[in-house]
This record gives structure tokens, C-alpha cells and sequence, in this order.
């Protein structure tokens, strides 16, 4: 393909303007003027001068965050085991309030079975009273409550 553009360009170069230049100048000359353009995408853009990184600064406000941060996870640390402490607190009384519900509960179960007790016990002597006063015997009456 080479060989084939310096022929063409021999055989197209206007060879009587040539004066003082050397054949060959002339070649290298129309050669650079008729370069194709390049496809786009092509891997020869110009390249662009990066500005320099400062990798001291975000290495300073990298650490500055990671304090921040560490303090934060401190603060909460600190928190939740504050928290802790008030739930174990909370815990341990609502223990003791179960406790004495059940204690206070048995007493109730205690006092309402002796109310019962009494109240049985209380009309039994009265229906005993009525049989006796009505002139039922003793005998009859046990026979009854058999």
C-alpha cells in the first residue's frame, strides 16, 4: 500500500515547480499533506495534562473522617450500654412486680376460699337451728346431711 501512494505521487507531483528543493523534500511534503483523517474513536486524541493530586488533603480529610466516625461509634457504644443497664434495671422490677401480683393473687384465692368456707358453714348452723327449733331430733338431722 506504501509503495503504491509513492507512486502515485510521483507519477501527480508537479515536478516543474520543483527548483532548489530535492525530489524526494517534495515527495515528504505532498505525503504530509494528503494523510487521510483519522475514524472517529480513534486512539491518538491529543492527551490531556492531569492536574496534579493532592494526596496529602484527602489523606487528611479521609482521616478526619474516620475520627468522626470512630468518635460517632463511641457515642452510640456508649449509649446502648447505658441502655442496657436501664433494661436490666427494668427487667429485675417488673420481676418483682410479677411476684407480688401472684402473691397477691394467692392471698385473694386464700381469702375468697375461707369466705366460702364460712359462708357454708354459717348457713348450715342456720339451717341446723331452723331443723332444731322446728323439733326435728339430732339423729335426724345427721341422718339428712348423710
Amino acid at each position: 500500500m506504501l509503495e503504491s501512494n509513492y507512486i502515485f505521487i510521483l507519477q501527480n507531483a508537479p515536478l516543474a515547480n520543483i527548483k532548489d528543493e530535492c525530489y524526494t523534500e517534495a515527495i515528504k511534503k505532498t505525503l504530509e499533506v494528503s494523510h487521510m483523517p483519522r475514524p472517529k474513536g480513534s486512539k491518538n486524541k491529543p492527551k490531556t495534562v492531569k492536574a496534579t493530586v493532592d494526596f496529602a488533603a484527602q489523606l487528611a480529610e479521609k482521616q478526619a473522617a474516620k475520627e468522626a466516625a470512630t468518635v460517632e461509634i463511641a457515642s452510640i457504644t456508649a449509649n446502648i450500654d447505658a441502655l442496657k443497664a436501664d433494661l436490666k434495671t427494668k427487667k429485675a422490677e417488673l420481676k418483682s412486680i410479677d411476684k407480688e401480683i401472684a402473691r397477691i393473687k394467692a392471698k385473694k384465692v386464700k381469702a375468697e376460699t375461707k369466705a366460702a368456707e364460712s359462708a357454708k358453714k354459717a348457713e348450715a348452723e342456720d339451717v341446723l337451728k331452723k331443723l332444731l327449733a322446728s323439733g326435728v331430733s339430732a339423729d335426724d338431722i345427721l341422718a339428712k346431711l348423710k
